[in-house]
């Protein structure tokens, strides 16, 4: 008999259950004079984006499509300043569902960069997070990707510097660029913006796929947390897969296993989770 693992923290994490409630709200509340867009997509999961749009709710492709009766609810990941302000011009009522966490992460990097400091952010370059974090670092910024990037990075840049994280980034990845940070800028202040949902989430995958034979991570394919969830559990040498939809499981990798761990990543909503959870056991 096979044994599934399924992590608790699987599935919907605060600031992706935050926004999607304010979108929810905003649907309840909307009258027929009022259209609604998300700013981007207001999660990283298509299930999800495919249930909203059979609602009516779209993605504003061009601020021409604004005005005083289109509602806009900005992404749970956050959008650039000068975005949010040019919607704002348009005189678009904003539901702002940025996650508090990515907001919080936003003031921080303002309040370094307002004493002159420059961004070095750990993060991806064309993540939409990342673009909205450097829209608030006033002073200059640098975004690296991996620790091999930051000596040559530094050498091309002038300080003084300051240190943070796209909030869905491996924190073990992070500890380790602190240390190597540190041994030739002790003083360099360092944000430590990684969500603890998502450092909890990786500890739990990580523990998870050292007692199993395979580990399925479910997930949208562009959620950067599912990616790095997927890079965490199956960092040990445990095989693992990233499935954006229960079709896609390697069953034949899947049937000669005995122990499987179930995790999924913070914008995968919970059928999806169940659905997946349910065809391994009948495996």
């Amino acid at each position: 008999m096979k044994k599934i693992i399924l992590a608790e923290t699987a599935g919907f994490c605060m600031g992706v259950a935050l926004a999607l409630r304010k979108l929810d709200q905003a649907i309840a509340d909307k009258d027929d004079a009022h259209t609604i867009f998300t700013q981007g997509p207001i999660i990283h999961n298509p299930q999800v984006l495919s249930y909203y749009q059979q609602r009516g709710v779209f993605e504003c492709t061009t601020h021409d499509q604004l005005s005083a009766s289109t509602l806009v609810v900005i992404r749970a990941h956050g959008i650039p300043r000068s975005l949010q302000q040019d919607i704002a011009a348009h005189k678009a009522p904003i539901v702002d569902a940025t996650c508090p966490k990515v907001k919080k992460a936003q003031l921080l990097i303002a309040r370094n960069a307002e004493q002159g400091r420059h961004l070095l952010l750990f993060g991806e370059k064309d993540h939409p997070e990342v673009k909205g974090l450097v829209s608030y670092a006033t002073a200059g910024f640098s975004v690296f990707e991996g620790i091999d990037e930051i000596e040559s990075l530094i050498k091309k840049k002038k300080g003084p510097f300051f240190l943070a994280a796209q909030t869905t980034q491996d924190k073990e990845e992070f500890e380790a660029i602190k240390n190597r940070l540190h041994k030739t800028m002790p003083d360099l202040p360092i944000i430590d913006t990684i969500c603890t949902a998502t450092k909890e989430r990786q500890e739990e995958a990580l523990n998870i796929a050292q007692q199993v034979d395979f580990m399925v991570v479910v997930g949208g394919k562009n959620s950067g947390n599912t990616r790095r969830l997927a890079q965490v559990a199956g960092s040990k040498g445990t095989p693992c897969c990233h499935v954006e939809r229960v079709e896609e499981l390697p069953l034949e990798a899947l049937l000669g296993c005995k122990t499987i761990g179930l995790t999924a990543g913070a914008s995968t909503p919970e059928n999806v989770i169940r659905e997946v959870y349910q065809t391994l056991i009948k495996l």
